[in-house]
């Protein structure tokens, strides 16, 4: 998934970066407010929200958010432990709260959980001409025999299944890559592409030239 980290803690944003990028995840980690305006309208999977950072409350970033339409799922990280200040979060429109100090392998779990209940009403079980997707587990197979993916090659190709019979633009899916290790090379996109073809058939992906990709 592709997720979006505000915390101005340099060496807590490092290590979440750091955790949930081995976890499979594209993460943009910015610690500013004034960094993340104008983002309303990027393909995030998931938000993660410090609630105090240096010039204002993301907690209120979310209430706007939600005031402009934006449904994307929110995971408010915060020292704030009292009952109120978790009344207050949720209440505001976050979907979980996580106080800290927190262990990495917790945040990526619920982050995890987040992703299979975004999908779960649609079905986390996709099959594709014999191709096999599991969106809870990570589980891909081609007439019943497992295939092992890299982390890119499941990014990629989770975008595409979730929003299958739609055409994924180009840029968007070059800039879930971009976050993985800073790769700058400009035919990533398409490499990857031609690994998930090899590895799944050469039919399941569509290219829609000068535009973008989508699973018919």
């Amino acid at each position: 998934m592709r997720l979006l980290l505000l915390e101005d803690d340099k060496i807590l944003g490092n290590g979440l970066h750091d955790f949930l990028l081995s976890d499979g995840h594209r993460v943009d980690w910015f610690t500013r407010l004034a960094q993340v305006q104008g983002l309303d309208q990027e393909p995030f999977d998931v938000l993660l929200v410090d609630w105090n950072l240096p010039d204002g409350s993301g907690l209120d970033w979310v209430k706007a958010l939600r005031h402009r339409g934006n449904t994307t799922p929110v995971l408010m990280l915060t020292a704030r432990d009292r009952l109120g200040d978790r009344i207050a979060g949720l209440d505001s429109g976050a979907d979980d709260y996580l106080v800290k100090p927190f262990a990495p392998e917790e945040l990526a779990a619920r982050v995890r959980a987040i992703g299979r209940r975004q999908t779960a009403h649609a079905g986390h079980f996709r099959v594709f001409d014999g191709v096999q997707i599991d969106l809870s587990t990570r589980a891909v197979s081609v007439l019943g025999q497992a295939v092992e993916l890299t982390a890119k090659e499941w990014a990629l190709l989770e975008a595409l299944t979730l929003r299958a019979g739609r055409l994924v633009a180009k840029a968007d899916l070059e800039a879930l890559l971009n976050g993985f290790d800073g790769e700058s090379m400009s035919n990533t996109l398409e490499v990857h592409i031609s690994h998930l073809r090899r590895k799944l058939g050469k039919s399941l992906i569509e290219t829609v030239r000068g535009m973008g990709y989508r699973i018919a």
